[in-house]
């Protein structure tokens, strides 16, 4: 008995079905291959490791920056004193120019108010026997004792004498002021500390001209919580929301890492100032994602530099303890 004969179209067909059906079963056994026949549990019955919602880069930083300090007046230094690596109080010197012209004008002000103080004391002296001159006369005219031109002449001389008073008051105000001037000048001639730093850099020494345009003499590093200022990408920023925790590690192969949560999350997008790769930091778009630290006042993360590149893991677990 003859098989039965098929069109040449199934044959085709059925040929085509065979093909495929091989192709099916090879990719099947290479993918058996590769894959791990039994997943191991975790040591103690632990769940695998939480997956990020994000990473991002990140420097350490603190709130405000470095801070610059020119001298905000011009003249020849006369004191540094502060050397690199000091630690300094609020308000303590950190150097002072010749204080010898501002101490002049001190001086100065100082003798023209107390001149000015004189002067509105004999002029109340004056006005004080005038009035009671005058009184005397107008009594006397009113009396027939005297005439009426004399008892004018000392009312308007009493006048004079209030009007030269009010005037004498107003110079001992200007005496003041200048007086005040001149020792906010003096002032201005020392350069002292506005809180509590560590001296980063100082550029200047005794004997040397200056200015405020001359740039900055001191450089501090104001003596307050680290923070991390990371570039989230522009595919991340809806994923990441103030308050949710995180995970910062150090890069340069320590394993330090440290918990932080998000403070905020910036408005404006920018460039990607920290990618090492010059294609991506021209074309990738992030926002500034500022952190702060579960324990800032550790000597751990006083331990941070400033600057010091980290690596941020968004919505990690919690840090696993050594």
């Amino acid at each position: 008995m003859k098989p039965p004969a098929f069109p040449p179209s199934w044959r085709t067909h059925a040929a085509r079905l065979l093909r495929r059906g091989g192709l099916a079963l090879a990719v099947a056994s290479l993918l058996a291959g590769c894959s791990p026949s039994d997943p191991t549990p975790a040591e103690g019955g632990a769940s695998p490791a939480t997956a990020y919602v994000a990473v991002a880069r990140g420097k350490v930083d603190i709130e405000g920056g470095l801070l610059s300090l020119a001298m905000p007046r011009e003249g020849t230094l006369a004191t540094v004193a502060v050397h690199e690596g000091d630690r300094v109080k609020r308000g303590q010197l950190l150097a002072a120019l010749d204080t010898e012209p501002a101490t002049l004008a001190v001086q100065a002000a100082q003798a023209q108010l107390d001149q000015a103080q004189a002067q509105l004391k004999l002029l109340g002296i004056k006005q004080a026997a005038a009035k009671q001159r005058a009184q005397r006369l107008a009594a006397a005219a009113a009396a027939g004792a005297g005439d009426g031109q004399s008892a004018d002449d000392a009312r308007e001389a009493a006048a004079q004498i209030d009007a030269e008073q009010q005037s004498a008051r107003a110079a001992l105000g200007m005496a003041g002021q200048k007086l005040d001037e001149a020792r906010y000048e003096l002032k201005q001639r020392s350069l002292l500390a506005p809180f509590d730093a560590d001296v980063v850099r100082v550029s200047a020494q005794p004997g040397a001209s200056v200015s405020p345009a001359s740039g900055p003499l001191f450089v501090l590093l104001p003596r307050k919580p680290r923070i991390v200022r990371a570039e989230l990408n522009d595919s991340f920023a809806a994923a990441v929301r103030p308050g949710m925790p995180a995970e910062v590690v150090a890069e340069g192969g320590t394993q330090a890492r440290w918990k932080a949560h998000v403070l905020r999350i910036g408005q404006v997008y920018g460039p990607a100032t920290l990618e090492n790769d010059p294609q991506i930091r021209a074309n990738a778009r992030t926002v500034e994602c500022v952190l702060t630290f579960d324990q800032p006042d550790t000597d751990q993360t006083g331990e941070l530099r400033i600057g010091q590149r980290v690596t941020v893991r968004f919505g990690a677990a919690a840090v696993p303890k050594d």
